[in-house]
């Protein structure tokens, strides 16, 4: 079986938003946040340049954009012709300050070591949220944004865009109707690192161009000297300010199965990897193995049985013999089930073939009757939401899980060996270990 989707399937609705919200994996009564029957949302910008783009886009084609932020005021002067009745700030603290009664919610499209404090700023004033993936830096942050979220009552969404997507919807129905049987591997992978890792900190002190405002650049990091393999993208691969390949891309390319599967709060995570560099730079390549034990499911139906995920990345691959005489693509995942094996080609799950075990033969079944809304659009979600409508399905109860899930892999690449995990009782079970689940925030951009 065989399954592609366009951007017209991406973008149609073919089940009426407004009635239903999805979590766990059931339909209950419509979401009604604080803010509810905004009618014409005023929104907030933080980052407009690269993924902020397009989000301060979305912004604008469902609302007002009242305000945009970015550290870099060359960028700032750009987004400001497309907006041109928005207030431009350079620090979201002030723009918080002074703003914070002109608006009903922002977009955070920062690095990730800025998503949270900037998140978090807006929703203590019970904005809603909007922030790009991975939701957080580090484990502890996604704890604080799902609680943070849940006690303001706020509409939130992560920005992994292939959630709406209705391959990705149809693939988790699949799996969760039981059409491929139990499944015990699943395999993940990715083409990044395409930026610089495994390299240490560079000697030379550069000077900091016209117009950037470093300070405001490092946030809650430590001080460091300016160098332009930092910014403006090469910073996902340090550790102080990004989460690597593995958060870069395990919130698009891992949502799926972690969907369908139930995969959340692993027993053990385990790197095959050189670890991180110097302690500054994520591996040039890893393999990061999740143990997840057995495991309710969360439409009560029963429990799932033990599962591991591997993750791959920097050219590592899943073993040819999984699915004999097909060529993986650059980015992909495999559930390997005992019926049958789907395989996704696509970073979001969203395009996937349906093989019979051990083989690419082709898997003849019939989909399952939709037990998932279908999505009128990733962002139109959020701004439905705001308006009192339905949960998007990526809120922050979800998407929380999903991040602080994934980024344990970065806790055991940090450690250099086997980290265990009770998510119940929020610990590794290791006082140094636990030491890799936060971090220390420079003084004026604690959380």
């Amino acid at each position: 079986m065989s399954h592609q989707t366009n951007r017209r399937d991406f973008l149609k609705t073919s089940a009426a938003a407004g009635t239903a919200w999805w979590v766990g994996h059931s339909l209950t009564p419509a979401f009604a946040q604080s803010r509810a029957n905004i009618e014409n949302i005023n929104f907030a910008c933080v980052g407009v340049e690269g993924k902020g783009s397009s989000d301060s886009q979305d912004a604008g084609k469902n609302g007002n954009v009242v305000a945009i932020c970015d550290i870099d005021e060359r960028r700032l002067e750009k987004a400001a012709v497309r907006f041109p009745n928005a207030k431009t700030f350079v620090d979201y603290r002030e723009m918080y300050a002074e703003m914070g009664d002109k608006f009903d919610a922002v977009t955070v499209s920062t690095p990730d070591h800025s998503h949270a404090p900037a998140s978090v700023g807006a929703m203590k004033l019970g904005k809603a949220c909007f922030c790009q993936k991975p939701l957080t830096w580090s484990v502890y942050e996604a704890k604080v944004m799902k609680d943070l979220a849940a006690e303001k009552g706020i509409a939130t969404q992560m920005g992994n865009q292939g959630t709406s997507n209705t391959g990705l919807r149809e693939a988790v129905e699949i799996v969760r109707a039981g059409l491929l049987g139990e499944i015990k591997e699943v395999h993940v992978w990715t083409n990044r690192p395409i930026w610089p890792q495994g390299i240490g900190r560079p000697t030379e002190e550069k000077e900091v161009p016209s117009g950037l405002h470093w300070d405001l650049f490092i946030g809650p990091a430590q001080m460091r000297p300016y160098s332009d393999v930092y910014h403006p993208f090469k910073w996902r691969g340090w550790v102080d300010f990004g989460t690597g390949a593995l958060g870069d891309m395990a919130c698009h390319t891992a949502n799926m199965a972690v969907m369908a599967l139930d995969l959340f709060d692993p027993s053990w995570i385990e790197a095959d990897s050189p670890g991180i560099f110097e302690g500054e730079t994520y591996p040039s390549r890893a393999k990061i193995t999740f143990q997840f034990p057995e495991r309710d499911r969360g439409d009560g139906q029963g429990k799932w049985s033990a599962a591991k995920m591997f993750w791959y990345d920097g050219g590592n691959l899943p073993s040819q013999d999984l699915v004999p005489g097909t060529k993986f693509s650059s980015s992909g995942s495999l559930l390997v089930g005992e019926k049958g094996t789907l395989f996704s080609p696509n970073d979001y799950g969203a395009a996937f073939s349906i093989f019979k075990p051990g083989t690419s033969e082709d898997l003849k079944i019939e989909k399952p009757e939709p037990s998932l809304p279908r999505s009128p659009g990733h962002f139109v979600e959020f701004a439905n939401a705001i308006k009192g409508g339905d949960k998007a399905m990526s809120d922050f109860s979800y998407a929380a899980r999903l991040t602080g899930t994934i980024l344990l892999g970065n806790v055991a690449l940090r450690a250099g060996e086997k980290v265990n995990w009770d998510g119940a009782k929020f610990t590794t079970g290791n006082a140094e270990h636990d030491k890799l689940l936060k971090r220390d925030y420079r003084e004026g951009w604690t959380l």
